[in-house]
């Protein structure tokens, strides 16, 4: 049976302290020393995946004991020989290929220097974490009441891959974009490139988010912050906010403070068979993030020869790709769902009324 691996790590000290309570009562300088130390594990065999096609996988999380603070800023050569060992503990394990999730797929090059050092294809998962996020938004958008073609759509980390593939793929399909991203620079150049693509669009940048907040019906988030970049105040009444990032960009007060706002978390799948990850992340029983369907996707395609979404640029013909893969095996969005939990038709109702009385209320 074909194996795939991927990697995970705790995002914060919190995620830490569940698997090691002990640590709760030590000094964090303690437990940040201490987790350096420890080599990449394996975390958990998973089984049960099964294609519409009939073909069955196996795989393997491989624990990676860095926070995200960490992998963004301890020595670049130490980060990169730690992820470089846990990949080979996937080779060890039988791995096909290997997927990087959260902060391992981010750092340095986005895998390009991990694929070198490894002797089985690498990837970020990144492709197919575009498609559920723009999958998602569209269909918040129509559940909120929003057309599209008559609205504007904000991208938060703009120029990294996901921001980037988001932005290229939804630009026939909005009436303005605005980028968000930390270098003007490159908000430029991207600017440049979706105005070359489709001179009609309005695209318009800025380095601050909570100014872009109010201008916007639609955001999707992906940042690759270690902290929470959007806040309760600035959004617009009946906005929906897709949340791709991890940690998470939309703070969680959002949700709490304003029930006139949908806020979803994208790239959520549900995983075909009867699969059991033997490790719980958080989300209910066969659901997985899209990354890690995305190395999943390619296991049961056999695609053990070329490395996938690595990089600062995801082509859109493989975010395309992904979504005929997740068709072909039975890979499917998970609904809408915040805060690990599926939102039902009547609080998306009652969120759509809320926004419609705050509006009229201006007016």
């Amino acid at each position: 049976m074909d194996k795939f691996a991927f990697i995970i790590h705790p995002l914060e000290r919190e995620d830490i302290y569940r698997k090691f309570s002990w640590a709760e009562k030590m000094p964090e300088t303690v437990v940040d020393h201490f987790v350096k130390l420890i080599p990449p594990v394996k975390a958990a065999h998973i089984t049960g995946i099964k294609s519409k096609t009939g073909k069955e996988i196996e795989g393997f999380f491989i624990g990676l004991p860095l926070t995200a603070k960490q992998i963004l800023t301890l020595p670049l050569e130490k980060v990169l020989k730690k992820i470089i060992k846990a990949c080979k503990l996937a080779e060890d394990l039988g791995a096909g290929i290997v997927g990087l999730g959260a902060f391992t797929s981010v750092v340095g090059d986005k895998g390009i220097s991990i694929a070198r050092e490894i002797d089985i294809p690498v990837t970020t998962g990144n492709s197919y974490t575009v498609a559920t996020a723009i999958e998602g938004t569209k269909l918040a958008a129509v559940k909120m009441g929003h057309h599209l073609a008559d609205s504007t759509l904000l991208v938060v980390g703009a120029t990294g891959s996901i921001g980037r593939a988001v932005s290229l793929m939804m630009a026939k399909d909005v009436k303005r974009l605005i980028l968000v991203a930390r270098n003007i620079e490159k908000l430029e150049l991207l600017k440049d490139e979706l105005q070359q693509m489709n001179p009609h669009l309005e695209v318009a940048y800025t380095l601050d988010v909570d100014r872009a907040l109010q201008e916007a019906q639609l955001v999707i988030s992906a940042s690759g912050a270690v902290e929470a970049l959007i806040n309760p105040f600035h959004i617009q009444p009946g906005a929906v906010l897709c949340d791709v990032a991890r940690p998470r960009d939309v703070a969680a007060s959002v949700s709490r403070e304003r029930d006139d706002v949908l806020v979803i978390e994208g790239g959520i799948v549900e995983v075909p068979g009867e699969v059991d990850f033997n490790f719980n992340f958080g989300y209910p029983p066969g659901t997985a993030y899209a990354c890690m369907a995305e190395t999943m996707m390619l296991t049961l395609e056999e695609r053990f020869t070329g490395d996938y979404s690595l990089g600062p640029i995801i082509e859109v013909e493989k975010v395309q790709e992904t979504m005929e893969l997740a068709e072909k095996h039975g890979f499917k969005l998970a609904g809408l769902r915040n805060s690990e939990r599926a939102i039902s038709e009547d609080q998306i109702s009652e969120i759509r009324r809320k926004a419609e009385e705050k509006i009229m209320a201006f007016l």
